[in-house]
This record gives C-alpha cells, structure tokens and sequence, in this order.
C-alpha cells in the first residue's frame, strides 16, 4: 500500500504532493519524469512565491543521510524527493514500496525548461559550477530555446557556505533576479543545506537541488551514451570521465548501501 505523503515543510503547496514511500529515513515521492516536470510547471506558473525545494537523491545521498543529521533534517524541508538512481529505484521494488522510475535531475532540468510554452517559459538562475560555467551553460541554453530567459548566473567562491555574509550576497543577487526557477549545483550535502537554511529568503517559485546538471548544460561534463544509461551502467561512465573524484566515493556507496537495504527488510520484518 502505498503511504500517505506527509507534510514535507512549513508551506502549503498551491496543488496536493504526489503519494510517498519512506525509505531509508527519507520520503521518496511516486513519480515518474512526466510527473515531476508537471510538479514543477504547476509551482513555477502558481500566483504563490513561496520557494519550493526539489531534491533528487541518489545511492550516495542515501548512504551520507545515514550519519548526518544536519542533511536528514534539510530533507524534511523538501517538497519533492524523486529517485535519482537505479539501485534506490530496484531496492524500492525489493521493499515492496514500489518508485516506479528513476528521475534523474540532470533530465529533469532541461526537460522542464524545454517544457515551456508560448504562454509561459520560465525565468532560470542557474547557480553554483566553476567560474564561466554559468556562462557557458546559458550560451548552449540559449542555442537550444532562443525565447528561454536565463535571468543570471553565479559562481560562488569556495568555502561560501561558511559565510554568512557571501550568502547574503547569493540571496540577494538571486532575489533580484526574480527567477521562477533557480538552479543549484553544489553538490550534496551543501546544496540541500543551503536550500533548506535560505528557502524562506529566496523569492524563486521553485529551487531544484542539482547536483552537476549545470556542468551537464554546459557540457562540461558529458551523460552516458543511451545505451549505456539503458543497461544501468551510468554510474560505470561517471567513473571512468572523472575517476580521481568517484572511485572512492563509489566504491564506499557500493559497500554500505546493501547494508542499508538489508536494515530496511530487516526493520520491516
């Protein structure tokens, strides 16, 4: 059976959250692509500007929620919590609390802004990636959809999040802007923490936790090939473009997150 979805924050949404699961300590939401961006369009096009937090988990997620409290809690202050990765997506179906697709974020961000229409495109600050890579990320965007409005970019400095006065700078920069959409890519956990801490500031309508889909956009770094992604081996490409940043990480991941799954069947036993 499907449980209901709880209240993932302090605001109310201007339409109802889809249905959850809760697995490992989080709510993942059932949705497939088509789902989310609908999600999303709904909240970008609502009178209501009250910033709403996407987050898109993965098997690494998971595996850093389990000993940080300070990432478990921004979590509950998300709004959507869709499945980024293939393992959570067959572990779901093992626990029989069924995700019925993963939702990568680096798919959900474009295809929402190629969603737009005559009528409504959305205004998009893309935030976070290396110095330029806004910028690069905007040209190829603005290649692609020549009516999409990108509204600004950022770079922060490293160690930002350490400085209140640079987040203040940050919200600033982002208020002025007004986008509808605002793009992160920190990297978890400091994306999600920065959300959560500077949601009720922001003045966008939705803020999606990104990951490294601003470095995708700008073709910084490169997705698998299709029929890679189709055999689930996405993760075997990541590795092999940029093995001194995830081998270990994987390879960590890889050991904890069966362990994970096994406590789940065994705490549902």
């Amino acid at each position: 059976m499907v449980d209901t979805a709880a209240e993932a924050s302090d605001y109310s949404s201007p339409l109802p959250n889809p249905d959850s699961h809760h697995l490992f300590g989080i709510d993942f939401h059932v949705v497939r692509m088509a789902d989310a961006v609908e999600w999303v369009m709904a909240r970008l096009q609502a009178a209501d500007r009250q910033c709403q937090l996407v987050f898109t988990p993965n098997v690494d997620h998971v595996v850093k929620l389990r000993d940080d409290l300070a990432f478990r809690q921004a979590y509950e202050r998300a709004d959507l919590v869709i499945a980024d990765g293939w393992p959570i997506v067959s572990a779901s179906r093992m626990l029989h609390k069924t995700l019925p697709a993963r939702v990568p974020g680096s798919e959900l961000v474009p295809t929402v802004i190629a969603s737009g229409t005559t009528d409504f495109r959305p205004r998009v600050f893309l935030l976070g990636g290396a110095a330029g890579v806004g910028e690069r990320a905007t040209q190829r965007l603005l290649a692609a959809h020549p009516h999409l409005e990108i509204v600004g970019t950022d770079s922060p400095p490293m160690g930002f999040e350490k400085s209140e006065q640079e987040s203040d700078r940050i919200v600033e920069k982002v208020n002025q802007a007004e986008p509808d959409l605002l793009v992160v890519g920190f990297g978890a956990p400091k994306q999600e923490l920065w959300l959560a801490a500077h949601r009720d500031r922001l003045r966008a309508k939705v803020a999606i936790a990104a990951g490294a889909t601003i470095d995708f956009m700008a073709g910084e770094q490169t997705r698998a090939p299709g029929w890679i992604q189709a055999m689930r081996l996405e993760w075997l490409h990541r590795i092999a473009t940029n093995p001194r940043r995830l081998i270990g990480r994987y390879a960590k991941d890889a050991i904890v997150f069966p362990q994970l799954v096994l406590k789940e069947m065994w705490t549902k036993k």
